[in-house]
């Protein structure tokens, strides 16, 4: 791929303010690293005043390791917008939790449309680095789709018992495409669901909280105006709403059909310094 965007409906135009990126398949390679090149691009970008803020699906617990790589501690967009890190202090500073009572509803009409698919609740405290809460919950029917080392295995009932900043719907054998057509008409005004992964995994959250939504609330807590010019990179259909809302949306080359629909740009892969090669562009 040659080295340099290519235009999909919209022009660079003047360098933004703020810049969104998500993590996994978009600033970070496949090894889960930031190359020297992107790590170049950010440094480059916040000499020149811009805010950087982290977008991802990750909890913050995961978020952790990758901020770890910058010399700089970013506030970060966590859970698909649910929650708001402060990775320096590793303090959450807001969060918009699903209650038990909606968590139930979730899973039932799941169960209705989604027979056999197994739950995990994602959860925070106000000090990331407290131990009192277990962080990832999951019923004994729940496969996980990557490694979660901390997980406290329950049954649905005890699973779905605690405030959760999402839920987790796992169905082996289904692509997450399948998964989300099969049940999202039964979630409008509900709960917003959306996936990270096309591994038979989607996500639920309170209704109305994306990582856009997420974006503007770290636009009030780092004092950026509304108005103000901003980009957002991502791959996923979870970073669809994020990548519309922004002034510039740039999806990566290795992106889900519909992360690329909603932006306005295209780049190289995650592989491929497809951040910095933008980045470059405005600073």
């Amino acid at each position: 791929m040659p080295d340099a965007p290519t235009p999909a409906g919209a022009e660079f135009g003047a360098a933004p303010v703020l810049v969104a990126s998500d993590v996994d398949g978009t600033l970070v390679d496949d090894a889960e690293r930031i190359s020297p090149r992107t790590l170049a691009a950010l440094t480059t970008l916040r000499a020149a005043g811009a805010q950087f803020v982290l977008a991802t699906g990750r909890p913050p617990r995961a978020v952790d390791p990758i901020a770890a790589q910058l010399d700089f501690a970013p506030l970060a967009v966590c859970a698909n917008g649910a929650v708001l890190y402060d990775t320096g202090s590793g303090r959450v500073v807001s969060a918009a939790l699903m209650s038990p009572e909606l968590l139930n509803h979730v899973a039932e009409l799941v169960r209705e449309n989604l027979p056999g698919a197994g739950f995990a609740a994602e959860r925070v405290a106000a000090g990331e680095h407290d131990t009192a809460t277990p962080r990832f919950a999951a019923s004994t029917g729940y496969q996980h789709a990557w490694l979660e080392p901390d997980t406290v295995t329950d049954s649905d009932a005890v699973v779905l018992s605690h405030p959760a900043v999402k839920l987790l719907v796992r169905q082996p054998g289904m692509t997450s495409d399948e998964m989300h057509a099969r049940v999202a008409p039964h979630l409008a005004g509900i709960a917003d669901v959306t996936y990270a992964t096309n591994n038979g995994l989607i996500e639920f959250h309170v209704p109305g909280v994306t990582k856009a939504t997420g974006i503007q609330g770290a636009m009030a807590h780092l004092g950026v105006p509304d108005g103000a010019r901003t980009a957002a990179f991502g791959d996923m259909p979870n970073d669809s709403e994020m990548l519309r809302w922004a002034g510039v949306g740039v999806a990566m080359a290795n992106a889900h059909p519909l992360a690329r629909d909603a932006a306005n740009l295209v780049t190289a892969t995650n592989v491929e310094d497809g951040v910095a090669q933008v980045l470059e562009r405005w600073f």
